[in-house]
């Protein structure tokens, strides 16, 4: 049987130029551990709506359970708008208080969370009071699951008071490069290197035992609280799109990791699976284990610094 990943969090309709996608990093997290051989859960709220059971639907087609996707008959499913700028990355308007954002703490939640080999979070839950409180609790109430979050940025939201709560009870965070800049300044770090800035991280929240910090085509940093520095190389690949690929490289990732492989052969494997999504259009496209395997034995690495 695969590892128990419970990810809590928004499920959304990304309505993209050319039509909607079914988006939210949860989702992506769970759909990208499946095609791993894990076992994904999806801890999430939708509305009662047209878009709402659009989302049951879609879930079914993807393989993904929706026993813990709750119901809402107050507030709408959530949605997103995007759209790319010159650099062909996207900018997401996160539509404000929704479903998602209302998630219950429930006895199924609980048990669900009891019983994960780990619990994924991210940020955008956590913009109001009743999601917010029950990642809370279930961080609480599951010590023995491993905490993974994932601190991907929103333009429209960011409290300090909430990054400092969950990088105090996490034991893995994922960052985007580009991001820390901002970071370190709201974090009161002052770091001179990525190597630096993992350092200062890792020995202001105790919990932590690594910093995963994802770089583009310029790879994967690490910075672990017992063996230091890694530095994995980019693919030289073309980029289709980059939606989902910081979920595949979470979720090849925890793959190893989860199942006793070593930091360097996890980094290695999620740095080729995140990698191999980018060559791939939207964060549901279709690959496996073996699939990346052979991706990792065909494709060339870029110079290093480069």
């Amino acid at each position: 049987m695969g590892k128990k990943i419970v990810a809590f969090g928004e499920i959304v309709w990304d309505l993209l130029p050319n039509g909607k996608v079914l988006g939210g990093t949860p989702s992506n997290m769970v759909f990208r551990s499946n095609s791993f051989g894990e076992e994904g859960y999806l801890l999430s709220r939708v509305g009662d709506d047209k878009l709402g059971h659009a989302v049951l639907n879609k879930l079914k087609e993807l393989g993904i359970s929706d026993e813990n996707v709750q119901m809402d008959s107050a507030f709408p499913t959530g949605t997103v708008n995007i759209t790319f700028d010159e650099k062909g990355d996207p900018r997401y308007n996160v539509t404000l208080d929704v479903a998602f954002d209302h998630i219950e703490f429930s006895a199924e939640a609980l048990k669900l969370a009891r019983n994960a080999d780990c619990l994924f979070y991210g940020l955008l839950p956590q913009r109001f009071g009743l999601s917010k409180n029950t990642i809370r609790e279930l961080i609480k109430e599951s010590p023995d699951s491993l905490k993974f979050f994932d601190l991907k940025l929103f333009e429209h939201f960011f409290d300090l008071t909430v990054v400092d709560f969950l990088l105090r009870n996490s034991n893995i965070v994922r960052i985007k490069e580009k991001e820390i800049g901002f970071l370190a300044e709201k974090l009161d770090l002052k770091p001179d290197s990525l190597e630096d800035f993992g350092a200062l991280l890792l020995a202001k929240y105790k919990k932590l035992d690594l910093v995963l910090v994802t770089r583009g085509e310029g790879g994967i940093f690490a910075y672990s609280k017992r063996q230091g520095a890694f530095r994995i190389s980019g693919y030289n690949i073309k980029m289709r799109d980059n939606i989902g690929s910081g979920m595949a490289f979470s979720a090849g990732f925890l793959h190893y990791y989860l199942n006793g492989k070593s930091i360097e052969e996890a980094l290695e494997f999620g740095n080729a699976a995140g990698a191999l999504n980018t060559s791939k259009r939207g964060a549901t496209a279709i690959f496996n284990k073996k699939d990346v395997l052979q991706f990792m034995e065909k494709n060339s690495k870029r110079e290093p610094g480069l």
